[in-house]
């Protein structure tokens, strides 16, 4: 059984086939630059060069036609006709409280995709483009979809409600949400693997940290209580968001710089965060390495990024009384061993024991570590998110009939042994750069 999963932005169409009997990914790539000039498509199969082509989409319909005519090509295609392919997995960002966990797609589901496009203008009409386009192309079989929001809708009323009044909850949808769902989801799995227990038996604490950050309390296998709200811009500090705000800093900037709500609200999510505190950078790499030469500014960011982080975990450990692991992911969870580390420190007492050395070795986003010390009563794990692999569990699971457990315990991550070969092909890439064999 093959599964396409297709992950469709404004202007990029991520892309994979996975084969679901050997448990690997067979190719996966994305075209670049869809309705706004210069399209390409970037295409890899394990073991082979990667491949970039130029090509024209002036519309998602084009690119996904670009994907399949790929996927299907002689001399770098991974299947020999489309009738391979069983399932077309999506991932829509916003599912709102309509949806719970996955669907199979049908034109009432693509209908109130549509209404719920008012809670993530950016990226649920993207999605439903991307949607639209590929049941034309590939109508002969079912189209899933896999919402963002689906394994945060466990959070308790009380946690996802606001203090504002309810009739803005019953009238406008006005509640936490979360996002990164499928992120935390993986991530989740895979830590009660390596803890030899059942999702149901754990409590965690997991951190997706990249440009966009958030942080997950999970009880029991299930999220509790998540640090983005009703949009993205709640919680942590991002690359160009501002996280948590006092909410009359809007009002008060309004009137002293005579801009509109919309403006302040476009300037903390496009720029603040990493950006507006050092002024010029969003990578945290650039960051490290400005701290390293002295800017103030840099220092300053990096020392407000981590205590953010060290404040949620802090509470989430009060919210769920006892946490077996705590868990980084994403850009910066899986590579910023200086944000890691900074994010852990003086949490002892709190039985988080850092392992310095195991942190600062963890920095290839294609490996699982283990970077607490060995007599930490909690652990701490850095593990590679894979997002396309819950697209893949979930289409297959609707596909076999067994979707339908109320707690989603459906996934195969348990695994200790799974790999990724593209995380294997990628760290041998990078070893040979940093042997200064590969440009």
């Amino acid at each position: 059984m093959k599964i396409l999963t297709l992950n469709c932005g404004s202007s990029s169409v991520k892309y994979q086939v996975y084969d679901w009997e050997k448990k690997r990914p067979l190719c996966k790539g994305i075209v670049e630059r869809v309705t706004i000039g210069g399209s390409f498509i970037f295409h890899e199969v394990p073991g082979k060069d990667p491949l970039r082509v130029e090509h024209e989409c002036p519309d998602h319909k084009i690119a996904i036609k670009l994907v399949i005519d790929t996927i299907l090509d002689p001399d770098v295609g991974v299947i020999k006709d489309l009738s391979e392919i069983r399932a077309v997995s999506h991932r829509v960002v916003h599912g709102g409280e309509k949806f719970t966990k996955s669907v199979v797609i049908d034109d009432e589901v693509i209908r109130v995709f549509k209404e719920l496009s008012y809670l993530a203008p950016l990226h649920n009409p993207a999605n439903v483009m991307g949607i639209e386009a590929a049941r034309e192309l590939v109508p002969d079989v079912p189209h899933v979809a896999v919402m963002d929001t689906a394994f945060l809708q466990t959070m308790p009323k009380f946690v996802y409600l606001y203090a504002v009044p309810y009739e803005w909850y019953e009238k406008h949808g006005v509640r936490r949400y979360g996002f990164h769902g499928t992120s935390h989801l993986y991530v989740s799995r895979r830590a009660a693997a390596l803890l030899k227990k059942k999702p149901q038996e754990v409590n965690l604490i997991t951190a997706h940290i990249g440009n966009g950050a958030s942080i997950t309390a999970i009880k029991n296998g299930k999220a509790f209580d998540h640090s983005m709200g009703f949009t993205p811009l709640e919680g942590l500090i991002m690359g160009t968001r501002s996280g948590d705000i006092d909410p009359a800093i809007i009002p008060y900037i309004m009137d002293r710089e005579g801009i509109t709500a919309h403006q302040v609200v476009e300037i903390l999510n496009k720029k603040s965060g990493i950006l507006g505190i050092t002024g010029k950078y969003t990578d945290r790499r650039d960051v490290e390495i400005a701290a390293e030469k002295g800017d103030e500014r840099a220092k300053l960011a990096i020392e407000m990024e981590a205590y953010r982080i060290k404040k949620y975990i802090g509470a989430y450990m009060a919210a769920l009384g006892k946490v077996d692991a705590i868990v980084f992911t994403a850009g910066v969870g899986e590579k910023g061993w200086i944000i890691r580390e900074k994010s852990l420190e003086g949490l002892d007492y709190l039985g988080i024991k850092l392992d310095k050395e195991r942190n600062r070795n963890a920095m290839s986003r294609n490996h699982e570590f283990i970077i607490s010390a060995d007599d930490s009563p909690v652990k701490v794990f850095v593990i590679p998110t894979d997002e396309e692999l819950v697209l893949v569990e979930d289409a297959v699971a609707i596909l076999e009939g067994r979707y339908d457990v109320p707690e989603k315990f459906i996934y195969s991550f348990e695994s200790p042994d799974y790999v990724n070969e593209f995380r294997e092909e990628a760290y041998r890439r990078e070893l040979e750069k940093k042997k200064g064999k590969l440009s």
